[in-house]
């Protein structure tokens, strides 16, 4: 005879019921579990390895989404089946190598990411199920999310892990979910964690990380960009909230470290395409900062939750390369939050504000 495994919401310290028989179901009835709490954590994702095949699934999947790219489909299309997906996986694949886990085989952002859930699911004990999945790439979000279900959670909560929401972020990794969802007979409970751009937790995390890493230093920098990745100008005409996000995140954390508008700055990267994007652009900026003689330069990414090839191969690859190049002499990149103490704070205190009521 079948047993269903009924698990109580779990409170600190405590652990799961025993299971209850099942005399009171048919015998053919099918298992359930139910009862628990889970926690998933999303990314953006990474390629599955660096070779042109690889580097081309992930492309394509990624740039046919349509949070990302907005142009009409009769033109994306074939642009990006007989331009972009031919030439752009080799030059993207050589990047990605750059800054490859080799050891584990596998992007620098899911080596972070799946430290993030490790972590979270220690300081969270047996209250909750913690897992994590790619909005694009693997691990894949509904299967993440049925594993979940399997381990009897028939709520979860959904962590887009971008304190600045955008619609080509935040928004396509719920759409994934949703679309998980609309699969499913017996559907979980949903929370989906909101942006945290200004939440002072995370405000002062970001400024003890920069003021740990600059003591590090063997300069004091002239100028410290704030970079975060950019999207097309008319994502903001059109309403997408993110640009206000970014400029008041740069904001507070530059009046939490009492540096002047001049001192500290906020810019915008990886534009792609002809389209006008969010300016002031990075690149631009710190070519401009070389030219009219700046000397020491620092960059910080706080819109990323981890270090992946925007932050590594573009800021302090590129953006290194530029300053350098134009008579720069001292340069420095300040690293995410990542699965760090400051970073691991900030996460664990979203989750745990957007919980309550279910565990407390």
């Amino acid at each position: 005879m079948n047993e269903v495994t009924k698990t109580a919401v779990l409170e600190r310290g405590a652990t799961p019921a025993p299971p209850e028989s099942a005399g009171t179901l048919p015998a053919e009835h099918p298992r359930v579990a139910w009862g628990r709490v889970g926690v998933l954590l999303m990314n953006l994702g990474t390629p599955e390895g660096t070779s042109y095949w690889p580097m081309r699934r992930y492309l394509k999947e990624f740039l046919s989404d349509r949070r990302v790219i907005e142009v009409p489909r009769a033109i994306w299309w074939p642009l990006l089946n007989l331009v972009i997906l031919t030439k752009r996986p080799g030059p993207k694949g050589r990047d990605y190598a750059s800054v490859w886990n080799n050891e584990r085989d596998e992007g620098p952002l899911k080596t972070i990411t799946r430290g993030q859930a490790e972590k979270l699911q220690a300081a969270m004990g047996d209250r909750v199920v913690v897992d994590w999945a790619m909005r694009y790439g693997k691990p894949e979000v509904e299967g993440r999310i049925q594993a979940l279900l399997d381990e009897g959670c028939d709520r979860i909560l959904l962590v887009p892990l971008y304190p600045q929401y955008a619609a080509a972020t935040s928004a396509t990794a719920c759409d994934q979910a949703f679309r998980a969802l609309m699969k499913m007979r017996w559907q979980p409970t949903v929370r989906v964690s909101p942006p945290y751009h200004d939440d002072p937790v995370y405000i002062e995390a970001v400024a003890s990380a920069i003021r740990r890493d600059l003591a590090k230093l063997d300069f004091e920098p002239e100028v410290i960009l704030t970079s975060f990745h950019g999207v097309p100008k008319s994502y903001l005409l059109k309403g997408d909230p993110y640009h206000c996000q970014c400029v008041k995140t740069g904001r507070l954390i530059r009046e939490a470290l009492g540096y002047s508008p001049e001192r500290m700055r906020v810019t915008f990267q990886s534009r792609f395409g002809n389209e006008e994007w969010l300016k002031p652009y990075t690149d631009e900026t710190v070519k401009e900062l070389a030219a009219q003689g700046v000397k020491r330069l620092a960059i910080v990414a706080p819109g990323f939750t981890a270090d992946c090839l925007e932050t590594l191969e573009e800021l302090d690859g590129e953006n290194r390369h530029y300053f350098e190049e134009g008579g720069g002499e001292h340069f420095a990149y300040l690293p995410c939050l990542n699965d760090g103490p400051e970073g691991m704070r900030v996460i664990a205190h979203v989750v745990q504000r957007e919980l309550r009521g279910w565990i407390e």
